[in-house]
């Protein structure tokens, strides 16, 4: 493996703004690696190397960089944000041919500040569903064991950062779709608070609910690519002023949490024994740095309908017009998710926003007491690549195709901040997240009580990885 791979974004930027390395050494290094090991895992399906030449060489760093300036380094794009001149599909067969003419505004600050787009990363249609699979590019697979699933519907990102062909990537999330492939595959992905990553323009810019993030193999590239990517942007009106001190900061300050609440299954999921054993192997980390843990009292119950109700409306206002014209290119997932939206009252949908803000305050109101909320970020481990989603865990049924996610969308209700860390690893050896969640709009605490958990694990020394075993 080239050793260029093996560096951490933030070693890598620190080496490009020495001049000690190019970028254009790790555009070909990136290429190189792209060759080798995306055949197996199928994570990077469209890309944009000679763009990315012509981006560097173009490259000019200001007198006073922002503190995420990346200085040339390469990144992915999750393949439902569109990149200037680069194939932008959204996994569907509708816009398999879609070339944009202009990019998202958060691949433009991400160039602007420095960072060279070299590839699109695979998701679901339209980031629907936990599996990363499209009838476009064809199924993404884990790197720990290439028969099993990286989750998604980031896992393009997510497995592009573990297998080293790109050191960030771009993800989004709105049920988990950060949180679940960096469980499933070892690395680390962040959700921010809404707003925190502006991007658009879009037709639904007020929703709270869909979120753009950053994914890489250590909390401090996370913090590194949130700092790239933050700050105000007048084409999105939820978007948040950039703070006083950048969130890499907040590695430099890390601290152990004095005191963690948790909770194994929220209350409201089942959950497979292997995932319950990492967990609890993991949770001794924090006790053995002295950090409090007790039993989190908040109740979650009703949450899965409020977020099917809340999803569905959302799902409706964006895709209604697709069913009605291209229902026959549609999976059936996103048909019923449309439908269902379709359907809902506005009483049932007033019901909804009036239960997320009894959840909201009651949740938020416990880190008076504690630093962070801990628990699994998935419910079961990677499972059998080649299923459309998980349809029973532990003799309970799930209802629907996002049922099995309860664990991360539970916390999007809510709008905290949350972070999957790897946590610790199966018997089988594969990766098992935890779920680190802070208060309302401090990224820095849950990178801070994350990075010091990551210390103690040490799990993210293992990566990059070669891709193993068989489809």
């Amino acid at each position: 493996m080239n050793e260029l791979i093996r560096m951490s974004a933030t070693e890598a930027v620190a080496r490009l703004k020495a001049g000690d390395i190019s970028p254009m050494e790790l555009i070909d290094a990136s290429e190189a690696r792209v060759a080798e090991v995306d055949g197996a895992v199928n994570a990077l399906p469209t890309l944009c190397f000679d763009r990315a030449r012509t981006h560097a060489s173009r490259l000019k760093v200001p007198d006073d960089p922002d503190p995420g300036h990346l200085y040339g380094l390469p990144v992915a794009i999750k393949d439902l944000t569109e990149v200037k001149g680069v194939r932008s599909t959204f996994g569907s067969p509708i816009y398999a041919d879609n070339i944009p003419a202009a990019s998202d505004v958060m691949v433009e600050r991400v160039e602007e500040r420095g960072g060279l787009v070299v590839a699109k990363a695979n998701t679901p249609e339209f980031g629907a569903g936990a599996q990363t699979f499209n009838e476009v590019f064809g199924v993404t697979r884990n790197p720990w064991d290439v028969s099993k699933t990286p989750g998604g519907s980031s896992g393009g990102s997510a497995v592009a950062v573990t297998t080293g062909q790109v050191w960030l990537a771009q993800g989004s999330d709105h049920g988990g779709s950060l949180r679940i492939p960096a469980s499933f595959s070892g690395s680390v992905g962040l959700r921010p608070s809404p707003g925190r990553v502006p991007h658009g323009p879009s037709s639904l810019p007020f929703t709270p609910n869909s979120v753009d993030g950053p994914m890489g193999r250590t909390v401090a590239d996370v913090a590194l690519f949130l700092d790239t990517l933050c700050g105000h942007q007048r084409k999105d009106p939820i978007s948040l002023p950039r703070p006083a001190v950048p969130f890499q900061q907040a590695i430099a300050d890390a601290r152990p949490p004095k005191r963690v609440a948790f909770s194994m299954d929220m209350g409201v999921s089942p959950i497979h024994p292997d995932v319950r054993k990492a967990t609890e192997a993991a949770m001794q980390h924090f006790r053995d740095m002295g950090t409090e843990v007790v039993e989190s009292t908040v109740d979650f119950s009703g949450v899965e309908a409020t977020f099917q109700v809340l999803r569905a409306s959302q799902f409706a206002a964006a895709h209604a017009e697709k069913l009605k014209l291209h229902r026959d290119r549609l999976k059936p997932e996103v048909i019923w998710n449309i439908e269902k939206g379709l359907k809902l009252t506005a009483e049932e949908i007033g019901e909804a926003d009036r239960a997320r803000a009894d959840l909201f305050q009651r949740f938020e109101a416990q880190f008076d007491d504690i630093d962070a909320f801990v628990t699994p970020t998935v419910n079961t481990p990677p499972f059998d690549a080649d299923i459309r989603y998980l349809e029973e865990l532990e003799g309970r049924k799930f209802d629907s195709y996002i049922s099995w996610l309860i664990m991360t969308f539970a916390i999007t209700v809510t709008t905290n901040p949350a972070i999957s860390v790897p946590g610790a690893m199966t018997d089988e050896g594969l990766p098992v997240g935890l779920q680190i969640v802070g208060p309302q709009r401090r990224e820095d605490i849950v990178l801070s009580v994350a990075h010091m958990f990551e210390q103690a694990a040490g799990l993210t020394a293992q990566l990059p990885i070669d891709p193993r075993g068989t489809p």
